[in-house]
């Protein structure tokens, strides 16, 4: 039975009719694990954070929950998951699958999606990290001048790609809780072939938490280098705005001293001396600038 969005009366009406406890969404979120993986007799219940995040619960994870016994499935969800379209196809084609059968096809389905999710992350990741130190980055002036921009964007590739990592390793670490604790405490009842698929499972989960903390490794230092990058454009902006301010130092002195206009100064009277003013002035800025670009400042 798949309970989606399930109103009080719904989880009672279940309740009363399999005689189990069928768990609030509030209970469903909390984290400690004895509320995410504990056993009723031969009854299990087990719940997960899914890698998704609900607006309107202030971008908290959506749990997913699963009561299974021997006889009997129940999951407790409250948005669309992808495995389960598949599961449902499998069901309607083999109306005899047990309760643990499903679950482990939907356990499947979870590790093969959350697998295609990290590598469609891990793309993205690597071109972002191209784009960021390919050789064509520093290439044309037309890029330099829209480097600010697009360093904005690359933070914000970046930073989702991470916020997106986070949630993809909290629901691989629920996965590994609830296949865990169901081989384990259901080991007398489940058939050989389940047991193997979930052992199967559990290394799968190994691997893709390994895939995910390098990705996260990788976001981190991409993140690193982009914000050292956003330094290096603001010295570079500094470095610029401080030399026209040196520049402009000795031609403002010089038309500052001759705009005095005192009687008794002696180039008052010349003939050339606004020619004068106006070569002293220009060589006054040509020569700082000359000496910034032997120093490679410029």
């Amino acid at each position: 039975m798949d309970l989606v969005n399930p109103t009080a009366d719904e989880a009672a009406k279940v309740a009363a009719e399999y005689r189990i406890h069928v768990p609030s969404r509030e209970s469903l979120q909390e984290v400690e694990t004895s509320s995410r993986v504990r056993a009723e007799g031969q009854v299990l219940y087990v719940n997960m954070p899914l890698a998704i995040q609900d607006a309107s619960a202030g971008f908290a994870p959506l749990p997913l929950g699963f009561i299974l016994s021997q006889e009997l499935l129940i999951t407790v969800r409250y948005s669309e998951v992808h495995a389960f379209a598949k599961v449902k196809t499998l069901v309607e084609n083999d109306p005899h699958m047990t309760s643990a059968a499903v679950f482990v096809a939907l356990i499947d389905g979870m590790v093969d999606f959350t697998a295609d999710v990290l590598e469609a992350s891990s793309n993205s990741l690597a071109a972002l990290s191209a784009n960021t130190f390919g050789h064509n980055a520093a290439a044309s002036t037309v890029r330099q001048k829209r480097m600010t921009h697009a360093l904005r964007e690359s933070l914000k590739v970046v930073g989702s790609a991470g916020d997106q990592l986070s949630r993809i390793r909290e629901s691989l670490l629920g996965l590994q809780r609830i296949v865990g604790f169901v081989s384990e405490t259901a080991a007398e009842w489940l058939l050989p072939e389940l047991k193997t698929h979930l052992k199967t499972a559990q290394q799968d989960l190994l691997s893709l938490v390994d895939f995910e903390t390098h990705l996260s490794g990788k976001a981190q230092f991409l993140l690193d280098a982009i914000l050292g990058f956003i330094n290096t454009e603001q010295n570079e902006i500094f470095r610029v705005l401080t030399i026209v301010s040196v520049v402009g130092i000795p031609p403002t002195l010089i038309a500052s001293m001759y705009g005095m206009n005192f009687h008794n100064m002696p180039e008052l009277g010349w003939r050339w001396g606004y020619p004068y003013g106006l070569a002293l002035i220009a060589l006054s800025t040509l020569l700082p600038i000359l000496w910034f670009k032997r120093r490679g400042w410029w």
